[in-house]
């Protein structure tokens, strides 16, 4: 089970990092790729029954989807300069991302039944909470939540300072049994400040039967199919991931390892 993808040099244009492929595949629900788009440059698709999250990581751009445009998106220079504008695309949809200067976006897909409509998500519009205490203190954005008329994706942010966990106490989220836990895959994608840094995440079951822990740089993403997944930045990084969450609600409840909730205060 390929859990941990390197891609920390991204070429110009489409970065497919993750793409179901309808076997074998580890996440059934997420797919997940990244723009790296110079200025003047554009790259569009027509949709079919996905559906579309598109945050953009840094830079600026004009955005087409369906008849709406959005011109001129985009304030932070990187993910560490700011909170993201966002756009949701319903699937059935023809979109088109226009470099105005050199941009880095990131498309978060899930699967796609009917309805939904364009939204233009502003920073404005970004959700942020601390979550935590003493060394697993953090900051949390949501972006794409139940304010947004969509199938599945729920999709944000979260910053760790140097040294801090976060995802902490570890929890999971891979059965249906609210209101004690929802089941959702997800996608960790992450960012170093500075770039060389580094952290780490652990993935580990209740039964063992799958424990690894993930050294991830800048660039890295994790898929996450099951199981607890807490997340340490060195001292001396900043850690940020982009998550993307797709499951059968889009009601996050998550279900704390019962070892640590101790901690939770």
């Amino acid at each position: 089970m390929r859990l941990h993808l390197r891609t920390s040099t991204l070429h110009e244009g489409l970065n497919v990092i993750y793409r179901r492929s309808g076997t074998d595949d580890v996440i059934s629900r997420i797919d997940f790729s990244v723009l790296n788009l110079p200025s003047g440059q554009s790259f569009s698709e027509r949709l079919d029954k996905r559906e579309l999250g598109l945050v953009i990581l840094g830079g600026k751009c004009n955005v087409r989807a369906g008849e709406k445009t959005f011109a001129e998106i985009g304030e932070r220079e990187n993910v560490f300069a700011g909170k993201a504008y966002a756009v949701y695309v319903p699937g059935q949809t023809e979109w088109q991302v226009e470099a105005v200067t050199d941009c880095q976006v990131a498309l978060c897909y899930a699967d796609w039944e009917k309805g939904g409509e364009v939204k233009l998500i502003t920073p404005e519009e970004n959700i942020e909470n601390i979550r935590g205490r003493d060394n697993w203190t953090r900051r949390v954005v949501d972006i794409i939540d139940e304010r947004t008329d969509a199938n599945h994706l729920v999709i944000g942010e979260t910053y760790n300072p140097p040294g801090n966990w976060s995802s902490y106490p570890p929890h999971k989220h891979e059965v249906d049994n609210p209101p004690v836990e929802s089941f959702q895959e997800e996608v960790y994608y992450f960012k170093l400040n500075p770039a060389q840094g580094f952290g780490f995440i652990r993935q580990y079951t209740d039964d063992r039967e799958l424990d690894v822990v993930h050294t991830v740089e800048d660039g890295d993403t994790v898929l996450i199919p099951k199981g607890y997944h807490p997340v340490v930045a060195a001292p001396g990084y900043e850690l940020y991931y982009l998550w993307i969450l797709s499951g059968n609600t889009r009601k996050l409840m998550p279900h704390d390892d019962p070892a640590h909730t101790w901690v939770k205060g």
